[in-house]
């Protein structure tokens, strides 16, 4: 975009502010130093040893410990992209039900790590096996998580910190734009560039293990952590995780798939069942995790929540059956902080405990010295302590961690503490770009985007300024006051700087010759239709936030109450497109929000999804000259370990290319999509998608898109055989700019 409206795509999503103790603020815990008084009616409740929260005073709260928690641009020519991202090899790990691995079919990487690791595992005393799997317990260390240093193999321990889109508890560093909006670009580049910088982040404050990405699926659309993850499509999920697991484990840095598996709320999430059947698993929620295997992924989160009526940490399906075997993963499973149940768990799939008390500072551990004494009575075999340690070192050396890596150079409880090293690096200019190209026009019924120099312009809402009690004045992001910028929770971090959208208009209106009016009330809306009346164009910013269950935010404990905008927002568009013809609405959100109260007003002239972002677009591509040629071929998916990563399945064997042209007056970028629609006995959706591209032309240009597809693209799961097969009959095949929109059909006979 140009013109004054290009700030406001630079402006979003960059930052959020704290509020000031008060209505639901914070009022206590370790470290905290701010007010602890709490208003007339409310009450100051202590949700953990770290953290007290405002609340009212008929409020009941159950406390829980917080959780841890590829395309380029071109005018001409061609270009391909392969409809699933190249494929990394893996190991065929296979597991018994008590977790012993076999190394049959490793990668020649991963074959040298776990040749470096069992060596290493062979001069440990079975106590020391034992701890590379036991976390020292809570704030027993600089990190998060952290496991002890064993001297006999010059092994310093590791940490293990936090979070999806930032070093948590850290200062000097980045907060990357969040996962939902990294997804939203449909640009592989740009996720794996955000993975690699996020890496290089987490190395250079001494990290080993950075906890992320989350790659659960959007399910219930309220759900608090939704923004930390890839959205709701398993495809789109399943290539983001792949994209950025491979740039944080570019940089040396293990990256932690998470959280393992169907954690798709934040309600009664230790406690709840989630109950899934066996296709739906593997073709929905599973797909982001089979891909995060597929990049190399050195460790697993396992979740909080049961499933089928079983822990996730002690689940002998999840855990053995279908991630260490079925997907030949080779690294190590850690619990999600304080999942872990018991110390049966080890045989059902568990490697490490984290942050390794049973409960926060309870001085016990279900591993340590109660598994040691497990083993010892022939309770759990040896073998499957060996398993554990074997691959939690594996997982280390396979990323070259004991050479030359950096000492941990902060405290995640002591701001004075650590050398405080700078890893910024130019990373903002990274993170403008991936919120810029996460931003969706939904409306531009009058052109009247991009803004071109407008004599006067009003900004209105609360979201368009900073937060009125000062940057990170917050605890973990527990508030939505000010511009908009995280969720809340564990997959936070710490500002280090804020920008906001007032401010930037303001600095361009100066260049342009613009007035700005503004009103920062989010409920003044007298105030705000005086300063939108007889304005050339109004913007109005409005939010809804969520995050985890143990902060509640203005009475939404985790989870999203509903799908309202946050502070009257509906009635604030309102109040402006009433006395405003060019009305243009930004929603900067953790997820999808009812618009219906003011969606189709006359007034509402454009509306822009910069919380929950894709392409930035204006309005005119064209598609032509489908050919789909190769075939899926004969043979079957093998059957046994292994068989969701076979290279029989993944191996591309079709290949889709089209013209695609901008007939437009502008340079744009264009997101083209393809999508199957299996035969009716598949008993699938009738459009899934399976490529996606970003592609950037000229005003005028045209390019050949290439996609190219595996016999895994065309499969389905089939319980009875326990392995993907290719449905016989006709695969519809089309492209478009959305599932909606089916420029161009084909199939292919299988």
């Amino acid at each position: 975009m140009k013109g004054l409206f290009a700030l406001i795509s630079i402006a979003i999503g960059s930052t959020l502010a704290q509020q000031t103790a008060g209505e639901w603020g914070t009022c206590g815990g370790i470290n905290y130093t701010g007010p602890t008084l709490c208003p007339t009616g409310w009450t100051c409740v202590k949700s953990n040893d770290y953290y007290s929260q405002c609340l009212r005073s008929s409020t009941t709260m159950t406390s829980t410990s917080s959780s841890t928690t590829s395309s380029t641009t071109s005018s001409t020519t061609s270009r391909t992209s392969s409809g699933t991202s190249t494929t990394s090899s893996v190991g065929s790990t296979t597991s018994t039900s008590s977790g012993s691995s076999s190394t049959a079919t490793l990668s020649a990487d991963w074959t040298a790590a776990y040749t470096k690791a069992k060596a290493a595992v062979a001069r440990l005393s079975l106590a020391e096996k034992v701890s590379l799997g036991t976390g020292t317990q809570w704030q027993k260390g600089h990190c998060v998580g952290n496991t002890a240093a064993i001297s006999t193999i010059s092994f310093p321990g590791l940490c293990l910190q936090d979070g999806p889109l930032a070093v948590r508890f850290a200062d000097l560093i980045s907060v990357f734009p969040a996962g939902i909006n990294a997804a939203a670009t449909f640009n592989r580049d740009l996720i794996r560039q955000r993975g690699a910088a996020l890496g290089a982040e987490f190395k250079a404050k001494g990290v080993h293990v950075a906890l992320g990405p989350a790659m659960n699926i959007a399910r219930v659309p309220a759900a608090g952590r939704n923004w930390e993850g890839f959205g709701g499509d398993p495809y789109l999920s399943g290539e983001a995780a792949f994209e950025t697991v491979t740039g944080i484990q570019s940089n040396g840095v293990q990256a932690c798939a998470k959280h393992y598996i169907n954690n798709e709320q934040e309600k009664e999430r230790g406690t709840s069942s989630s109950v899934v059947d066996d296709r739906t698993e593997h073709e929905v929620y599973a797909l982001p995790f089979l891909r995060a295997v597929q990049a190399n992924v050195a460790s697993v989160m396992c979740s909080y929540n049961r499933i089928n009526g079983t822990y996730a940490c002690g689940n002998d399906r999840v855990l053995n059956q279908i991630l260490k075997t079925e997907f030949a993963f080779p690294g190590y499973v850690m619990s999600d902080w304080w999942a872990q149940m018991d110390v049966g768990s080890v045989t059902k799939g568990l490697d490490m405990s984290m942050p390794g008390d049973t409960t926060i500072n309870s001085g016990q551990t279900y591993f340590g010295a109660t598994l040691v004494n497990q083993v010892n009575s022939g309770a759990v075999p040896v073998s499957r302590i060996d398993d554990l340690a074997t691959r939690i070192l594996a997982s280390y050396y396979y990323l070259k961690q004991d050479s030359g890596y950096p000492s941990v150079n902060f405290d995640s409880w002591s701001s004075s503490s650590g050398s405080h090293v700078n890893v910024q690096g130019d990373h903002k200019t990274l993170i403008r770009n991936i919120a810029a190209a996460s931003i969706v026009l939904l409306k531009n019924s009058k052109n009247l985007l991009p803004l071109n120099k407008p004599a006067t312009l009003a900004v209105i809402g609360n979201d368009a300024v900073p937060n009125s009690g000062g940057i990170n004045s917050c605890t973990d992001r527990g508030c939505n006051n000010g511009i908009l910028g995280q969720g809340w929770g564990s997959g936070t971090g710490e500002y280090p700087y804020l920008s906001d959208p007032l401010s930037a208009l303001k600095a361009r209106a100066s260049t342009d010759g613009t007035t700005i009016t503004s009103s920062s009330s989010d409920t003044d809306t007298n105030a705000a239709a005086n300063a939108a009346r007889g304005k050339a164009a109004a913007i109005v910013f409005v939010t809804a936030d969520s995050g985890e269950e143990y902060i509640t935010v203005e009475g939404n404990k985790g989870d999203r109450n509903n799908l309202d905008l946050w502070h009257s927002g509906d009635a604030l568009i309102t109040a402006v497109a009433n006395v405003n013809s060019n009305t243009i609405v930004v929603v900067h959100s953790v997820g999808q929000v009812n618009m219906e109260k003011w969606v189709s007003h006359a007034n509402v002239t454009a509306i822009l999804w910069a919380g929950l972002g894709g392409q930035e677009a204006d309005t005119t591509f064209s598609y032509a000259s489908l050919a789909i040629t190769g075939s899926i071929g004969s043979g079957t998916t093998p059957s046994g370990p292994g068989t969701s990563v076979s290279s029989y399945l993944h191996t591309k064997v079709v290949t889709v290319t089209f013209t695609l042209s901008n007939t437009g007056s502008r340079a744009g970028i264009e997101i083209p999509q393809l999508y199957i629609s299996p035969p009716a006995s598949a008993g699938s959706p009738p459009y899934l998608l399976k490529g996606f591209d970003s592609v950037s032309l000229a005003a005028g240009a045209s390019t050949t898109v290439t996609i190219q597809l595996s016999r895994f693209d065309f499969s389905v799961w089939d319980s009875a055989s326990q392995r993907y097969i290719v449905p016989s009959g006709t695969h519809g095949i089309t492209v478009g700019p959305s599932s909606r929109i089916r420029s161009l059909t084909g199939s292919l006979v299988v």
